[in-house]
């Protein structure tokens, strides 16, 4: 009989990681809480090609945050869109936000929150973006980061079929302890996690197949909502992670 040596099994539990507690919630109403009287940074906020349709249907976050927020600076590279912004009457500006030094040159106060919805999964270096928003929470301040989760139902069951649930421009899924770890790289410390069950909008152009498939993704979601109330909210297809800055980055 073969016995695996101590220090092998040790090692391989340390590939072990217990869950922190987190509650399922709605992104729009977290994200307003967190914003509620403060100074907000939003990146990434037109959501180009989707700004005109959420902004007609109400979930348009950037328009849901403006409610909450004492003041709101938007940031986006998106240059049409953030013009648009500023004829609405929006603070906005125009940066990468990839880099520290395209952020330091808009020259912007830090905010008490800075909130980055969907945007690091898009990127090829997201440990430089993680450096360079350094540049726009305040030292006591909070970052807020949401995307895909890795761990979520989702992709788990579209696996038995042989497909997998992505946005064709992202390069990168995160599950709780991947994410978590690469922002203590990056001198950041985890606060708080909360999960959320995205929504899957109907479009009146797809076939029939589509349809179906659309239907059986829309009954996964709310299994997954379901069993993260009762217990298991990373199932949930969607994470919040909420960090603070590192002393030693300061």
């Amino acid at each position: 009989m073969t016995t695996v040596p101590d220090e092998l099994g040790a090692s391989q539990l340390r590939m072990i990681h217990r869950l922190p507690k987190a509650e399922v919630v709605d992104r729009f109403d977290h994200l307003g809480e967190l914003a509620d009287g403060r100074r907000v940074i939003h990146l990434g906020f037109v959501d180009a090609g989707f700004q005109e349709l959420q902004m007609e249907t109400g979930t348009w976050l950037h328009g849901r945050l403006a409610e909450r927020a004492k003041t709101l600076v938007g940031v986006d590279i998106d240059e049409e869109g953030v013009a648009e912004a500023r004829r609405r009457g929006f603070e906005a500006h125009v940066a990468d936000c990839r880099t520290a030094d395209a952020l330091a040159a808009i020259d912007i106060e830090p905010a008490e929150v800075v909130i980055a919805g969907e945007i690091i999964e898009h990127l090829d270096d997201p440990g430089g973006f993680l450096d360079a928003m350094h540049v726009l929470v305040a030292p006591d301040g909070l970052l807020v980061l949401t995307t895909p989760n890795a761990s979520g139902l989702m992709n788990s069951a579209a696996a038995l079929i042989g497909t997998e649930v992505n946005h064709p421009d992202h390069v990168v899924l995160f599950s709780w302890r991947t994410l978590t770890n690469l922002l203590a790289r990056h001198g950041w410390n985890h606060a708080s996690t909360s999960t959320f069950v995205p929504i899957l909008k109907r479009d009146p152009n797809w076939t029939p197949r589509w349809r179906l498939m659309g239907l059986a993704a829309r009954m996964l979601l709310a299994v997954g909502r379901v069993l993260g109330r009762l217990g298991a909210p990373f199932v949930a297809d969607g994470l919040i992670v909420e960090c603070r800055p590192a002393k030693k980055a300061r």
